[in-house]
């Protein structure tokens, strides 16, 4: 009995070494097989197949075959050879400009396993189930995540200038009426006054598209960006016209003329000192806490897809390297739970 049990061992063991001596033979065996596998699928179908993929524009091939695949005759002859050698890697290539029609031409070679993983996959992809939109709606929202992260690293897409350049309106109502806005056009160290005049610019159509938004949101006109300085201009009219008016009045104007003249001294810098039309005054506290809230909000707008203008979308959705930022997590969730547990 164990001479028995020795020998299938030894079986096994040539077996495992004659592959590792003979990767050539191995590889011929499986070649043959998926030629033999392929015999067997309808030839008109496979010809009608490769026919119509030869006549599509900007079909893709290796930089090597390029140069003889210009005339759909020879885009026809590579495809064909290619299914004939080596299916699984013609259904990766090709497999998602083929109908469901015409993967069921492959179905039977589904015993391979590499082919039937990509008639799973192409299928998925072509008429998913519930349980697909699921799956790959979780794994979209986990990839642009893991995309996320690299922009909150890298800290120029999610800093406060970039997220303003993009939401001007949403970043004036969180945070750009609290702040003192002649600090935008102020020229700053080390910077050329080309580089001023630009940013000035720059900023002149920052403020024109809030004040588009506050006009299509009915905002009160007083409150429009950039009107702070109209505003105390008219009101240092009405002041002006009350003074002419108490100075005829007598002594008694006299009085009111001295007590409003302290107040236009006075009242000027705490306006500066709040640097808001509101006149509302935030600590360093709440104003960390308002970006906070801002840039939450302009990252939930880049995961629902809303900054496609700045990104192409289906390059992150379609990014299999970024499923390992996930992988890296919940291997580090999972050493912690162990660790804890211990």
């Amino acid at each position: 009995m164990y001479l028995q049990i020795a020998g299938g061992f030894r079986q096994i063991a040539d077996f495992v070494d004659l592959t590792k001596r003979n990767p050539i033979q191995t590889d011929f065996f499986h070649q043959e097989m998926t030629e033999i596998g392929a015999s067997t699928t309808s030839s008109s179908a496979m010809e009608s197949i490769m026919e119509r993929l030869s006549h599509l524009e900007n079909l893709y091939f290796p930089r090597a075959q390029q140069s003889s695949a210009l005339l759909p005759s020879q885009r026809k002859s590579i495809l064909q050879d290619l299914y004939s050698r080596d299916t699984p890697v013609f259904l990766e290539r090709y497999g998602s400009l083929l109908t469901l029609e015409e993967l069921k031409e492959f179905d039977v070679l589904r015993d391979n396993y590499e082919i039937n993983w990509h008639l799973n996959h192409l299928r998925s992809l072509i008429s998913p189930t519930s349980e697909d939109l699921k799956l790959r709606s979780a794994k979209v929202k986990n990839r642009r995540r893991a995309y996320m992260d690299k922009l909150m690293f890298d800290g120029k897409f999610f800093s406060e200038d970039a997220m303003r350049d993009r939401e001007p309106y949403l970043h004036h109502e969180f945070l750009g009426k609290f702040q003192d806005p002649s600090g935008r056009r102020m020229a700053r160290p080390g910077e050329r006054w080309s580089e001023t005049l630009l940013r000035r610019a720059e900023e002149g159509v920052l403020v024109e598209k809030i004040r588009r938004e506050q006009q299509r949101l009915g905002v009160d006109e007083r409150e429009w960006v950039g009107n702070e300085r109209v505003q105390e201009e008219q009101e240092e009219e009405e002041e002006e016209e009350e003074e002419e008016d108490e100075m005829e009045e007598g002594n008694d104007g006299d009085i009111n003329i001295h007590r409003r003249m302290h107040q236009r001294e006075v009242l000027p810098d705490d306006k500066g000192s709040l640097g808001n039309e509101e006149g509302t005054s935030l600590s360093a506290e709440e104003m960390a806490d308002r970006m906070d809230q801002f840039t939450h909000v302009m990252q939930q707008k880049f995961l629902s897809g809303e900054d496609h203008h700045h990104f192409n979308y289906s390059s992150i959705d379609e990014d299999e390297t970024l499923d390992d930022h996930w992988m890296r997590e919940a291997n580090y969730d999972a050493e912690e739970k162990y660790f804890a547990d211990v």
